[in-house]
């Protein structure tokens, strides 16, 4: 979601890049791992003593809730998901479900008929546990799917979990040395369906 089908990255810089500052870390550094990684997983993997890192996830989090200024779709990403049947596209996100439901509104984005967030896993991207339900939950192959990603966690959550992948580059840099198709957005990117009814996606 954030990054794939709207622009966060005005916020993220501000809540996480304060919160980087509180606890003596470089910014311009720290910032370049968050992206697509649960905040709790990302505190607790930087083992600071003395942080709580449940704590500090919920305190960034009511930060991140009152702060939507700046967030805005991915070009084209509107567009894209009206071209969807709704019963054929989820939105899986690392982010807490009332977090990514105030950004959706925010940015304008349509809530899908399915969606996994960080609550519903027990193990944050990179596990494929996440894409692996969301495919479950639509009723389809994981190997059937294409999963939109930005960031390096969920590209490897992708992978693993069998899926083809396509990297948004609208957002960040971190994620572009990759070997999977790249786009910066999704305006030539019209959606087609074969006699079988699979769906199809060509670029122009």
């Amino acid at each position: 979601m954030d990054g794939t089908l709207l622009n966060s990255i005005a916020v993220v810089e501000r809540v996480w890049g304060a919160w980087a500052e509180r606890h003596g870390l470089e910014p311009e550094v720290f910032l370049k791992t968050v992206h697509g990684v649960r905040a709790v997983d990302t505190i607790r993997n930087l083992a600071l003593p003395g942080v709580d890192a449940e704590k500090e996830a919920d305190d960034l989090l009511q930060e991140e809730m009152e702060d939507v200024e700046g967030i805005i779709p991915i070009p084209g990403a509107l567009d894209f998901l009206a071209a969807l049947p709704e019963d054929r596209w989820a939105i899986v996100t690392s982010a807490p479900r009332d977090l990514a439901h105030r950004r959706m509104i925010a940015a304008g984005i349509p809530f899908p008929k399915v969606m996994v967030t960080g609550e519903d896993v027990s193990a944050g991207k990179p596990s494929p546990e996440c894409y692996l339900l969301g495919a479950e939950r639509l009723g389809v192959p994981a190997d059937q799917c294409v999963v939109f990603e930005d960031a390096v966690a969920g590209i490897l959550a992708g992978e693993a979990a069998g899926a083809e992948v396509v990297v948004i580059t609208t957002t960040h840099a971190s994620a572009h040395d990759t070997p999977h198709f790249s786009m910066d957005s999704y305006e030539a990117l019209p959606v087609g369906k074969t006699a079988e009814g699979l769906l199809t996606l060509s670029r122009r």
